[in-house]
């Protein structure tokens, strides 16, 4: 039969030595930095807006959270990383990351799918100098999702032929031809919330119309905004600005030699389309006339080998390929702030593999151009993402 010992500690055994002040910092900062790292992993991470791609739905100086629960967490690819940093180490150019360990990527199960209008963080899909889970993060409105086909006229979108329900708060950039500038109209332009971020102080500069010499303001708003200063009386005209800009898939990243293959589409940022967003499962029949729209996911975003351009057609190991099966879901995302946003218009599909979260509430706001005691926008505090 065995006893448990009841034998005590000899008087000669030395208590064990308490931990340093040194030593408890030490494993409390490295608990800290495990907890945050996971929890930035797997759970919620903070973002800030720089741009005015987003406007008015998102504004320059907006801090918000960002959700890797809804559409689940990816785990990394890259795992030699300095914890708590994204590129860079901070306040230096210095890499953070080490890429000579590339692992396969898996997403956990989220509480939903990405859906049209969802405010969405994801990877720049052309960076391809950096790993994927690496590459530089963009926030952009969800406009169209896997099966798709989207259309813009007019400014308007349609998907699948009908008009698109879009949320947010869409801007429309024009050139408003006044009278004569004076301190009324920047008071209204100041008071309908127009914010020009291209200037320094946010202040609408006077420009000219250069087709008819007279003075006026580039603005970006809403249709209500602009509506409202159609009715003004010191307003002579307000049209859109004409933009000639090359869109995708025009603009995809072919070689330089046979760029000029690619069939033009003449599209541009208000006529847009018809574009088929592709989807998980679906097989493509590939000829000269679209070939263009499916290179980029062919040779780069479903890393297939072999791939190549030629004559206006893929190839694959020096053969014509003529059928394609699409091995990933993907999206289309555009800025709120339509003449101002760089977008799927110009690189094309964003692959669900490049997902990482969606924006949820914005928990502080401070605006670059306004005085210290009017830095912060109170109004925008805990302010839901819609």
């Amino acid at each position: 039969m065995a006893f448990l010992s009841t034998k005590r500690p000899s008087a000669s055994t030395p208590p064990p030595k308490p931990k340093s002040q040194t030593r408890e910092w030490a494993n409390s900062l490295i608990f800290a930095l495990v907890a945050a790292t996971l929890l930035r992993w797997s759970a919620v991470e903070a973002y800030t807006i720089p741009s005015e791609s987003m406007e008015q739905s998102l504004l320059v100086g907006d801090y918000l959270f960002v959700s890797r629960l809804h559409y689940g967490p990816i785990t990394p690819q890259t795992p030699l990383q300095v914890p708590l940093t994204h590129q860079t180490i901070w306040g230096t150019g210095l890499k953070s990351y080490s890429d000579l360990i590339q692992l396969p990527t898996y997403r956990f199960p989220g509480f939903s799918s990405v859906q049209r209008n969802d405010v969405v963080v994801f990877h720049v899909p052309h960076e391809q100098q950096r790993p994927a889970d690496l590459r530089t993060h963009l926030i952009k409105r969800c406009i169209a999702v896997a099966g798709d086909t989207l259309q813009i006229r007019r400014g308007e979108v349609f998907l699948n032929g009908r008009p698109g329900a879009v949320a947010g708060h869409p801007q429309t950039t024009y050139f408003m031809e006044v009278a004569a500038a004076n301190d009324e109209i920047l008071a209204a332009l100041h008071a309908q919330g127009v914010v020009d971020y291209r200037e320094p102080d946010g202040i609408p500069r006077v420009s000219t119309n250069p087709e008819t010499g007279q003075p006026g303001f580039v603005i970006s708003c809403p249709a209500g905004v602009a509506a409202y200063f159609r009715r003004q009386p010191y307003v002579k005209s307000l049209a859109v600005m004409p933009y000639e800009v090359q869109l995708f898939p025009d603009a995809a990243d072919f070689d330089v030699s046979t760029a000029t293959s690619a069939t033009p589409n003449r599209w541009q940022l208000d006529e847009y389309g018809p574009l088929p967003v592709p989807q998980k499962g679906q097989t493509i029949t590939l000829t000269p006339a679209n070939a263009a729209i499916y290179y980029k996911i062919v040779s780069q975003y479903e890393h297939n080998a072999g791939i190549s351009w030629k004559d206006g057609m893929m190839q694959q190991n020096g053969q014509p390929l003529t059928r394609y099966t699409i091995k990933q879901n993907y999206y289309f995302m555009m800025g709120d702030n339509r003449h101002n946003s760089e977008d799927s218009r110009f690189w094309g599909f964003v692959p669900e593999d490049h997902i990482v979260g969606k924006a949820v509430f914005v928990w502080l706001s401070i605006d670059p151009n306004a005085d210290f005691l009017h830095k912060i926008r109170w109004s925008r505090l805990f302010r839901s993402i819609s």
